[in-house]
């Protein structure tokens, strides 16, 4: 989640009436023609990569909110594994369990606002791993002249809780402390205050995943060295808790400064005992400039997309010379148009947006990465609404969710990549050899339909384009070796 300041928003009624009468064929329409080969015994890559989402908290996603029980069903219906839960600051009692200091007679747990949220959740994800990361750090444990004054009403935005930047416990044993009664409230039943109550949840669930905080070059302003002290004290007392959880590191803003890297991947860094496990980072793709159509916005995120990639590549090397054993999740993947109102998103920008996911899964497959996560399942008018999976107001999924749909439903580790020509004039082609069959994965990132002919034997294609908006991808049998892929579609041909 990052709080990007951008002025950029696009243009409204007059775009999403024209994109309500867009004719995708339209023979007035110069369509370029692709011949896709493949060849299906060369493997140019093993897959390892998982796509999945994170689920961000937020009051839409409060039982009794009108979205809710579409949300979590949709949750449940992706099946997805490593989903990262984020209860993130903006909305500080969902966020923080001690939102006051304790004091010698008096502690102020409260899991009211939280525990709802976090039951749904898990019981979405039953069955499927999850990475869970409680990232707000109690305004109180930072050096302050006067406490954060935090809203009363749970539901009230309040980007203002996370100022902070030096700890009254320079040690992070206080933070820790907090993080293990958390994560016990979660995992056996309760926990002891700092009083010495117990505290019973009843809870007992199981943990496989820890990310310790969210964007800390931002949040906090943490330097490499600070970080990495405070995840080796965090993470000491947590195995001590719980010996099995993996604990994933970083979880970085920006990805340019390869300082993070170089001294956090380094053991040398590291008290000992601490074994490095997996790292994370984000990328959101945004517009250059305001009132633009999402065809000026294609060129703009799939630019910075390729030097994202570039630099995913470079990171890689200094991860494999430092540290080989680790995993790497880019748990945070979408687009930011920087207009928190959420008016003027014209319909086909979901299905854009979308494709550069899909792009991104699959570059980022061919280099390795082990989880490719889009952002996020629900945002809306105060927390980054071109952000969202879901349609805010009818609780139905957009483009954007069944793309990753669509991707975890034919694709995964373990897969065989396929050496695939025909990437011509900006159409992303790749066959993929899979436990299903045959698959091509076919991205059209621009804003004109593109005919293609396949290999032989392609039987039918299931598709995500502006045509099909909030509805599940739409399957058709393909009847012979030629198909039309509409703007900004992502389709998957099996064979």
């Amino acid at each position: 989640m990052i709080m990007r300041k951008r002025s950029f928003h696009l243009s409204s009624l007059a775009l999403a009436a024209l994109a309500a009468a867009w004719i995708l064929f339209s023979p007035a329409r110069a369509v370029a023609q692709h011949k896709i080969t493949v060849d299906w015994q060369k493997t140019v890559a093993d897959s390892k990569t998982t796509p999945t989402l994170q689920v961000v908290v937020n009051p839409l996603l409060e039982r009794g909110s009108s979205i809710h029980e579409g949300t979590f069903t949709a949750l449940k219906n992706l099946g997805c594994e490593m989903v990262r839960f984020v209860p993130w600051f903006p909305y500080p009692h969902m966020a923080v369990a001690e939102l006051k200091p304790p004091t010698a007679t008096e502690t102020f747990w409260d899991f009211s606002k939280i525990d709802p949220i976090m039951e749904d959740f898990m019981k979405a994800t039953e069955g499927h791993s999850v990475l869970l990361n409680f990232s707000t750090i109690p305004a109180w444990m930072f050096e302050s002249d006067k406490p954060v004054a935090y809203p009363e009403d749970p539901n009230q935005v309040f980007w203002a809780y996370n100022p902070g930047v030096t700890f009254r416990d320079t040690t992070f044993k206080e933070l820790a402390d907090y993080f293990v009664r958390l994560f016990q409230w979660y995992t056996q039943g309760g926990f002891t205050d700092e009083l010495g109550k117990f505290h019973r949840s009843g809870y007992h669930y199981k943990i496989p995943y820890w990310e310790v905080l969210n964007e800390p070059d931002l949040e906090h302003h943490f330097t490499p060295e600070s970080y990495t002290r405070l995840y080796d004290v965090v993470v000491t007392a947590l195995k001590a808790v719980s010996p099995d959880t993996k604990f994933v590191a970083l979880g970085l803003a920006y990805e340019t400064n390869p300082k993070w890297f170089t001294y956090f991947l380094d053991p040398a860094h590291h008290r000992k005992g601490i074994e490095l496990q997996g790292i994370s980072y984000h990328f959101y793709g945004g517009p250059h400039g305001a009132h633009r159509s999402p065809e000026d916005y294609r060129t703009n995120f799939f630019d910075q997309a390729d030097g994202f990639l570039n630099r995913v590549r470079y990171i890689e090397e200094i991860r494999k010379r430092l540290a080989p054993g680790t995993f790497t999740t880019i748990d945070e993947i979408g687009n930011i148009l920087g207009d928190q109102t959420g008016t003027g998103i014209a319909p086909e920008y979901w299905n854009l947006s979308g494709a550069m996911y899909a792009y991104l899964y699959l570059e980022l497959t061919k280099i390795g990465i082990d989880y490719a996560g889009e952002s996020q399942l629900v945002g809306y008018p105060t927390q980054f609404p071109s952000v969202s999976m879901m349609n805010w107001k009818t609780g139905h999924p957009n483009a954007r969710y069944w793309v990753l749909w669509l991707l975890k439903n034919n694709f995964g580790p373990g897969d065989k990549l396929v050496a695939t020509g025909g990437n011509t004039g900006g159409l992303h082609a790749q066959g993929f050899q899979t436990p299903k069959g045959k698959k091509l994965l076919v991205i059209n990132p621009t804003g004109a339909p593109v005919k293609i002919s396949l290999p032989g034997g392609a039987s039918s294609v299931s598709r995500v384009n502006v045509s099909s908006g909030d509805n599940p991808p739409v399957t058709s049998t393909l009847r012979g070796a030629e198909m039309t892929v509409a703007p900004y579609e992502v389709s998957v041909v099996s064979f």
